[in-house]
């Protein structure tokens, strides 16, 4: 059964919320961007009066699941675009709101299940965002709220090859997208597979942060949105470079020709990957690691792998040790250092990842 149906079957249906106006594109930045850039990034990287990021940072704060606000070189953006509340309110501690508040020029969506892209349009629609994303995720996207006053970029289809590229920038960024796979079972491999990995759910959060009927509202319709493909970007100015990746898929059976295109990245400094994915079932961290041996970062940083929605997923200290297990299979000389981020203490917890450019 698929994960949508799973979710169907827990949670019901309902209608969607539009969210309120946010800035618009080229207006004055408002105190509550202000506000909010320094809640995420840090005061220390926000000028007070302008608003302005530092274009000598590079400033990474966790949302939950797999999305990120950044502060890129000077350029706001977001990476996949969900707060985690279906089952469980406040648990991260923000808003959708309060993500439009930042005013990011652009959305990387890397596929569209709604914990990924569920409230991209709203944000999109309030901030003016542009938003990046396969032609299905971008569709999608804007069929989430009304009227969308909001550009979008298609890179590909639903039916691109995996391991086709595709170049644009978003302001001083470089920006290159891979096409690649969602995570699906594969049977155990018994040459480079691992031992099966079951974490066990957490259902602390529900008990402890309740859904809100508004929460219910808003996520439930997008328990429907299809995957539309998933896009793996490296965003890269000079002097550092980011692989961001929302899934990992089993590229060993289904697509070895990707693991060519990750190795022909430039360099790249941090990746921040899934490690979560149906494939732990049968061969444990596996996927994710062959993503890692492919694109040998300096730095890694898991995601994907916290309490998002409690019964059906655990927190993130669970996937600590067999993350390390894993790892200690790459060669010394490969083996990026890792940077274990734990839910709930590390959402919106900037300091976690900030590099100087």
């Amino acid at each position: 059964m698929s994960r949508r149906g799973i979710l169907g079957g827990m949670l019901g249906g309902g209608a969607l919320v539009a969210l309120g106006a946010g800035p618009a594109v080229g207006a004055p930045v408002e105190a509550r961007t202000v506000a909010a850039r320094q809640r995420f990034f840090g005061p220390e990287v926000v000028d007070p009066v302008t608003g302005e990021v530092r274009p000598d940072r590079v400033v990474l704060s966790w949302v939950g699941c797999a999305t990120y606000a950044v502060a890129f070189a000077g350029t706001v953006l977001l990476l996949d675009a969900w707060v985690p509340r279906l089952s469980s309110a406040g648990y991260v501690p923000t808003t959708a709101q309060e993500l439009a508040d930042l005013a990011p020029a652009a959305i990387l969506i890397g596929h569209g299940h709604f914990d990924h892209a569920g409230d991209a349009g709203r944000i999109a629609q309030a901030a003016g965002a542009v938003v990046h994303g396969t032609a299905e995720h971008c569709a999608t996207i804007r069929a989430q709220v009304p009227d969308p006053g909001f550009a979008t970029v298609p890179l590909g289809d639903a039916g691109t090859a995996p391991g086709t590229v595709h170049e644009f920038t978003v302001g001083a960024i470089a920006v290159t997208a891979v096409r690649h796979l969602h995570s699906g079972p594969t049977a155990p491999d018994p040459a480079n597979g691992s031992a099966p990995f079951f974490p066990v759910p957490d259902l602390c959060a529900i008990a402890q942060h309740p859904p809100t009927l508004d929460d219910l509202r808003v996520g439930l319709p997008r328990l429907r949105d299809e995957e539309g493909g998933c896009l793996l970007y490296q965003l890269r100015v000079p002097g550092f470079s980011l692989v961001w990746h929302d899934s990992a898929g089993p590229l060993t059976e289904k697509a070895p020709q990707v693991f060519d295109a990750l190795a022909g990245l430039p360099p790249t400094e941090v990746q921040i990957g899934a490690i979560q994915g149906f494939n732990q079932l049968t061969n444990g961290l596996r996927d994710p690691r062959t993503y890692i041996e492919a694109v040998r970062p300096r730095l890694f940083v898991p995601a994907h792998h916290d309490n998002w929605l409690p019964g059906f997923t655990a927190p993130a200290a669970t996937y600590d040790a067999p993350l390390r297990a894993e790892l200690d299979r790459i060669p010394a000389e490969y083996r990026p250092e890792l940077r274990s981020l734990l839910d709930p203490a590390d959402y919106l917890a900037p300091g976690r990842l900030t590099f100087p450019l």
